[in-house]
């Protein structure tokens, strides 16, 4: 069977973005009888499923709830969440035969590699009848009266619906651009300043030394500041510090502000120190403290003068081990800044969701166009709940009809 030149070039939907919102859209959209295209400029599919989660795609998170996601409007996400849930997203994977498990917190990931996520993702497009075109740039967008009409380096395209599902800034060497930005910007919507999230954060001076001096050292922590708390892994770094807890941590953070950090989270530290002393009055805060913590901590917490240096605990009130308890479980610092695009996986704010759909992502500007995924401000936490809002993102756009 062969299309005429003006078939090969006229769809029902083209979607800009072959990652996992785009792709899945493509696929639902298909099922639903739609005559679809998913563009990329990339050379190859869903690279960031590709090295997620080291690899082996943290491809949902089991808890997942509203709640997990930062947005200017927190109750915009309810609506998809609800509607596409992780079980639905697991029922498909048990369909392709795809193993998975569960780690710490409900993180879901592959048995096997993220590369078998992908395979589902392109060969439910194709078997959709959706078209992939990779390696393809697009150098205008315009309004036309059926719909939309793009420019791209495959030649023009036309389209009754525009889905823009190209993702925000994090990781530019895997290609990210503003793409999704500017089309917004370009048909009267605004965009919230985007900012690096699940990041890590630097650090300048004595700061900077010490981290770096204990740099690989990793320790359980409670991150916070007045609007989140993290109880995760935090890790030393040669430039700051990273881990869980503190990428999290880092989407709440602004500019110039401080975090505190409980280092004795979980712990009841005050009462293990007072029974240390009973039972061994000669030794040193220090030693006490080693039960409790990293041995290479507590040298770096004694030198920053954050623990007093006691040679005799038998010398210390009870006052004053909860002194010591209190300093160290509200152990405030503040960062330089972060990463930055570079290493940040996500990208938070993004399209103003004041101008879409919450039920089926459409702008409430310009009917026919879409917004999904990661270029909409709505951030998840770390963990698999950001490719969640790509599922239910894209499957509620799909749905529109």
């Amino acid at each position: 069977m062969t299309h005429s030149a003006h078939n090969m070039s006229q769809f029902d939907a083209v979607v800009v973005g072959a990652g996992a919102a785009g792709l899945f859209y493509g696929a639902r959209a298909g099922e639903l009888g739609l005559r679809v295209l998913v563009v990329d400029h990339a050379a190859k599919p869903a690279e960031k499923v590709r090295i997620s989660g080291g690899g082996r795609c943290n491809f949902t998170n089991r808890h997942t709830r509203p709640e997990n996601f930062i947005s200017g409007n927190p109750h915009f996400a309810k609506s998809a969440l609800a509607r596409f849930t992780p079980q639905d997203f697991i029922d498909r994977l048990a369909r392709h035969n795809i193993g998975w498990h569960e780690k710490a917190l409900g993180q879901l990931f592959c048995d096997g590699r993220s590369g078998a996520i992908i395979d589902m993702l392109t060969g439910e497009l194709a078997q959709s009848g959706g078209t992939l075109r990779l390696g393809t740039t697009i150098d205008d967008v315009a309004r036309t009266e059926n719909g939309f009409c793009l420019n791209t380096s495959g030649g023009i395209v036309n389209c009754d619906r525009l889905v823009i599902a190209s993702g925000g800034l994090s990781i530019p060497k895997m290609g990210a651009s503003g793409f999704a930005y500017d089309v917004a910007r370009q048909f009267g919507h605004t965009v919230i300043d985007p900012r690096p999230a699940l990041v890590p954060f630097v650090f300048e001076g004595r700061d900077k030394v010490d981290f770096a001096a204990i740099s690989g050292l990793s320790c359980p922590v409670q991150a916070r500041n007045d609007r989140a708390a993290f109880d995760e892994a935090m890790l030393f770094t040669h430039r700051g510090l990273s881990g869980p807890a503190i990428l999290q941590i880092s989407s709440y953070w602004a500019e110039r502000e401080t975090i505190t950090l409980d280092l004795l989270s979980g712990l009841e530290a005050a009462t293990a120190l007072k029974n240390f002393k009973s039972d061994h009055p000669k030794k040193s805060l220090a030693s006490a403290l080693e039960t409790l913590l990293p041995n290479r901590l507590v040298g770096l917490l004694t030198e920053r003068g954050d623990i007093p240096e006691m040679p005799r605990l038998a010398d210390m009130s009870h006052a004053g081990i909860e002194s010591v308890v209190t300093g160290l479980s509200n152990w405030t610092i503040k960062p330089a800044g972060t990463e930055g695009w570079r290493t940040a996986e996500v990208t938070a704010g993004g399209i103003d969701t004041d101008g879409l759909s919450s039920a089926t992502m459409e702008s409430r500007i310009v009917p026919g166009l879409y917004f999904i995924g990661e270029c909409v401000d709505v951030t998840g936490w770390l963990g698999g709940y950001n490719f969640q809002w790509a599922w239910a993102s894209a499957s509620a756009a799909a749905r529109a009809g």
